[in-house]
Formats: structure tokens, sequence, C-alpha cells
């Protein structure tokens, strides 16, 4: 399995890497002034080979590797036939710094990364065995100048997971609730540092805001870390519901949702869970929490529409078994993903009529 590892580099490495970021605008500009006079000229446009060619050779000029050069004539073509644009923008003393390299041009010595006849020293270096394969990355820079290094490492999988399952329903007050009863309280870093932010904003200090942004970005990806961390060593198989972070945008909890980071969770849990040896899967998780998971009825009283959002803990008619909302909903979301597992994955996602259908059947099958 192929991971990519941050690092943040020592200060001293500034001026080279700045150096080298300012080669590659020039060699970016120059792809973008030859593709700009071929369309206006009315030429055939250029293509990664043609831009390959009219580069080649300008290594030792400019003071880049060779397959810097050739990852960002490469990656120039991707981005403008990406968006569909006849030329992109120019790169200036505002973009941030980025040196792209190739697979082999960066070595590891155990303390350090060298690059181009320099080596680079981390400020805080992780476990990396010395023979590690490295992949093709890029040095990166933020937006207060601190440069970083990003490359793909080749770690090993491991060869078994618990039989432990689980089922994880997101939601904006709790960020998750799992089917064995836990629930983990939303942190709302962005909420707290709403205040900050809005003062720092009405004083027009963007270094400030800035900042404050920045914080709440690196508080959020390191509780998401720990959390993906404890739950994928834990459970082999982790199911997760099918909630649109996209969608959900789009609505009035546009700014909770963001606030949640449903979408880096679950790319982390993904991604985790192979490492240890599990995996993940997702479910249609409609009707999830109107569903009683003891029997798989969904009586008349049940919680429904917005105005049902309010109600958290709710009893059913036919068992008089009482629930809590979100845990209810992560243990009809294992129930279905253990169904799906037996009977097989549908080319379609099943209506509200088939997911109550597989719920009742799978709970009429722990009840035997």
């Amino acid at each position: 399995m192929k991971l990519t590892y941050q690092f943040r580099l020592c200060d001293k490495h500034s001026s080279e890497l700045n150096r080298q970021a300012r080669a590659v605008n020039v060699v970016w500009n120059f792809c973008n002034e030859t593709q700009q006079k071929a369309v206006q000229h009315g030429r055939r446009w250029l293509n990664f080979c043609d831009l390959a060619k009219l580069t080649s050779g300008s290594s030792k000029l400019l003071g880049l590797h060779a397959h810097t050069i050739n990852k960002v004539c490469w990656q120039y073509d991707l981005s403008r036939s990406a968006k569909r644009k006849p030329w992109l923008r120019w790169r200036g003393k505002k973009s941030l710094g980025w040196i792209p390299f190739n697979t082999g041009s960066v070595k590891f010595d155990g303390k350090g990364f060298r690059f181009l006849g320099r080596n680079y020293i981390p400020m805080h270096l992780r476990d990396i065995p010395i023979d590690a394969k490295l992949g093709a990355g890029n040095f990166s820079q933020d937006a207060k100048g601190r440069w970083y290094i990003n490359i793909p490492i080749d770690i090993e999988e491991a060869n078994f997971a618990t039989l432990s399952r689980v089922g994880v329903d997101l939601g904006l007050k709790n960020l998750i609730a799992l089917s064995d009863g836990t629930k983990v309280k939303a942190p709302q870093f962005y909420r707290k540092a709403e205040p900050a932010i809005k003062i720092a904003q009405r004083a027009n200090k963007k270094r400030k805001e800035s900042s404050l942004h920045r914080k709440v970005k690196n508080r959020r990806k390191d509780f998401l870390h720990k959390l993906s961390a404890q739950i994928s060593e834990k459970y082999g198989l982790i199911v997760i519901g099918n909630v649109s972070p996209l969608k959900m945008a789009q609505t009035c909890m546009a700014k909770s949702t963001l606030d949640a980071g449903w979408s880096d969770l679950k790319g982390k849990l993904l991604y985790k869970a192979i490492m240890h040896g599990g995996s993940t899967l997702e479910v249609c998780e409609r009707m999830s929490s109107q569903t009683c998971s003891s029997c798989g009825e969904t009586d008349r009283k049940r919680p429904k529409g917005i105005a049902g959002l309010s109600i958290r803990r709710w009893s059913c008619c036919a068992c008089g078994a009482d629930h809590d909302r979100d845990i209810n909903a992560a243990k009809n979301i294992v129930r279905l993903g253990l169904e799906t597992l037996v009977v097989g994955a549908r080319g379609r996602k099943p209506s509200g009529a088939a997911n109550r259908q597989a719920i009742l059947s799978s709970c009429k099958r722990g009840a035997a």
C-alpha cells in the first residue's frame, strides 16, 4: 500500500527551494505563453510531448532537475485539459511555491532527503526504513512561507484483522455514533474560533485570519486522524452510511457540515482500515433512523421529517424497545452492511422498502 507522507523542512532550506520555485514558474509561464501564441495564430494546441521537446535541455540553465521540468509540463497539460481552457493563469510572486519530482529523484538516508545534490532535513521525522520505496511527489509551500515535502512511501499491509464489526452514523451535534453505543461529540473547531475570525476580518488583519483558519484546519485534521486510527484498529469491518457531504454543504447546515469534516473522516477510515487488514463498506442509510433495529418495524409514531429531527429518543410500538436515534441508525447500518456481504452488492441504490426488508430479514436471522 502506498501512502503520501508530509514532512515540514527546516527553514534553512527556504532560500534554495524559493529559487527552484521561481524557476518552476518560468517553465510554467513558458508553457502558457507558447500555448497562448498557438491559439492566437490558429495552430494546433500543444500537448505534453510538444512541451517536453520545447523545454528539453534547459535543466542546467534553470538549475532544475530534468524530471521536475517534465513534471511541470505534464501537470500543465493535465490542468489545461481538465479545465477545458485554451490557456491557464500565470504563476507569479503570489503563487505558492511548488517543485514536483519524479520517482527516483529523491533519496532517503535515514536522517533526511537528498534531492539535486542537496540534503533536506525535516523538522520531525517519522520511522521510515532506509530502503523504503519513494514515489513521485513534490515540495510545497504554505501561505506562511514554510516548506514541506510530500512523498508517497510503500508500506506493508496487515495480513489479518479482528472479526469485530461496527456501524458508523455520521452527524453534526455528535460527529459519529457507533453501533456499540459509543458517541463522539463534534469538536466544532471552526464554531469555537469563529468569534476571533470575525474580529480579524473586521480589523482587516488578513495574516491573523489566515493563521486562525490554518489552526482550525490542523486541529480538525489531527482529531480525525486519531479518531479514525482508533476505530480502524479496533474493528475489522467498518460500515458507513452514504450521506453526501457535498449535498449537505448546499443546505442551511453547510457550515456545520464543513466543520465536521465528514469527507475527510471517510477517506481516513478507508485507507487506515486497509492498513490494519480490515475493510470499509458504504451502504444506503435511508430509513435507518426510523426503523427499529430490534424488530425491523417502522411504526407510525416514529420521528420523521424535518420536524422529527429534534426527537433524539423514541420507543417502538411493535416490540417496545427504547432507542437512541443515532445509535439505532448505526445498528441498522451495520446490519445492512452484513446483508450486503451475504446477498451481494446490487447495481443500484436500494429503495426505502428494500432497506426495510433487508433490515427486517437480518433482524429475524439474528433472533433465530
